[in-house]
């Protein structure tokens, strides 16, 4: 390695560093030995991946005096996927399956989201059948508990708490098999469609809901065992990535990081949807704006959203046999969909009504599966309550059957952007907890 006086990096309108390091031979000693001379210990690094959701597609530049960050820029757009461009060249209800690869770990809550926001454009919010709309939730608060899982557990793991993240991932498992069962995929599942939900439980549905129901009252509880009063996972998160109300509200930050101020929004009581103002939950808050006010927020979160599942779990049991899709055959589902043994396919009365029973159920199902169905002409957006933060979806529509444009607003674009807030003036140890304690996902940031 080398010291050169030409700097190859400094962007546009960027000034250039008085010495650039390369790996083209040298000695360290030498190098050592010229800084002590300069007595200048500023040093400029690429930090990450740290964190399991930022694997390769986010660079933290950070500018160090020893081990202190003075100054840190995250680097995102290194992913690209493209999702909302292909969403334009796809069919109304084939966005379900591009928007649910968003957030990996999250992805009920994209497809709720843009479901909603068509159904606005269709005019036909108010028609969605209630068990449907008691399924999306019921699928929400369980993915919700699932998220957070994963947020603690990864972000135990990163300061050494490796048992956090083994029972973080158990109880994870527990769910998705659940949405496995319900939806034939673990993730990614483009469940959630306009109109509904692409199918009902299956026959032992309810019977394996309350199974996971007593699992996670029965482990859920581990969690504030192990952490909330460790004396070394309290020094690592305490105090660590303070980031206050006042500097939330500049920066659009939302979720857990806005609730851990003490200030309670929640989307879920402030603008319900989805029939969230008919069920008793509470919304966590906590004062310390730091990475452990946000542990203890997602913790207590997790027992709320248990308890709305109980609450839906008694409601799906009154409905059962009601319908999930909207029953308009030129908008509905263009499959009727069941999960049985032979996995997940068209319904035996569905090909049966279609095929031998009615020309018009097979034109209809025809077109909607060719061409799609037409959405007038207009735009909606429409917010909802994710994991991490506020969720939403803008669709503009031209009247035909695809999406003229869409566009998700992902919490974890908002997070990262406050990066620099929480970690200039801590340790290089800090950025690690700060940047786990955001939850980011970096499939919903680069779209």
């Amino acid at each position: 390695m080398t010291a050169s006086t030409q700097d190859l990096y400094a962007g546009p309108g960027e000034s250039p560093a008085d010495r650039v390091y390369t790996a083209m031979g040298g000695d360290w000693d030498d190098i050592a030995r010229e800084q002590a001379e300069r007595a200048d210990e500023t040093l400029v690094i690429n930090m990450g991946p740290q964190h399991p959701s930022t694997h390769g597609v986010l660079r933290l530049i950070l500018e160090c005096d020893g081990e202190t960050v003075r100054s840190i820029r995250p680097g995102i757009g290194f992913l690209h996927t493209g999702i909302e461009k292909n969403m334009e060249y796809r069919t109304w209800a084939q966005g379900s399956t591009f928007v649910t690869r968003m957030d990996y770990v999250a992805p009920i809550f994209n497809e709720v989201a843009y479901c909603l926001a068509v159904e606005r454009l269709l005019g036909i919010e108010d028609k969605i059948p209630q068990r449907a709309t008691e399924i999306r939730v019921l699928m929400m608060e369980l993915n919700r508990i699932a998220s957070h899982l994963v947020c603690i557990g990864t972000g135990g793991m990163e300061i050494g708490a490796l048992t956090v993240m083994t029972i973080g991932f158990r109880e994870r498992e527990v769910i998705l098999d659940f949405f496995e069962a319900v939806t034939g995929l673990r993730m990614n599942h483009a469940y959630v469609r306009p109109g509904g939900v692409q199918n009902d439980l299956p026959e032992n549905g309810l019977a394996q809901l309350a199974e996971v129901i007593t699992w996670l009252e029965g482990h859920l509880g581990e969690y504030a065992d192990f952490c909330n009063e460790n004396p070394i996972f309290k020094r690592r998160m305490m105090g660590v990535g303070i980031q206050d109300l006042t500097a939330c509200m500049a920066l659009g930050v939302t979720g857990p990081v806005l609730r851990s101020t003490g200030y309670g929004w929640d989307l879920r009581k402030t603008q319900p949807y989805c029939g969230y103002e008919t069920y008793d939950f509470d919304v966590p808050v906590w004062d310390s704006s730091d990475a452990y006010g946000r542990f203890r927020v997602r913790l207590q979160e997790m027992w709320e959203s248990l308890k709305i599942v109980k609450q839906v779990a008694e409601r799906l049991e009154a409905s059962a046999g009601q319908p999930v899709m909207y029953t308009d055959p030129k908008i509905g589902s263009p499959a009727d969909l069941a999960v049985g043994p032979d996995g997940q396919g068209n319904s035996n009365e569905h090909v049966k009504h279609i095929m031998g029973q009615s020309m018009e159920a097979l034109i209809h199902h025809f077109k909607v599966v060719t061409e799609g169905f037409r959405v007038p002409a207009g735009q909606a957006y429409v917010p909802i309550e994710s994991p991490k933060g506020e969720i939403a979806c803008h669709v503009v529509s031209d009247g035909g059957t695809r999406p003229y444009r869409a566009h998700m607003r992902d919490p974890g674009f908002n997070h990262l952007q406050s990066v620099p807030i929480q970690c200039e003036g801590g340790m290089i140890s800090d950025v690690v907890v700060a940047v786990g304690s955001l939850d980011p996902v970096m499939g919903g940031v680069d779209r």
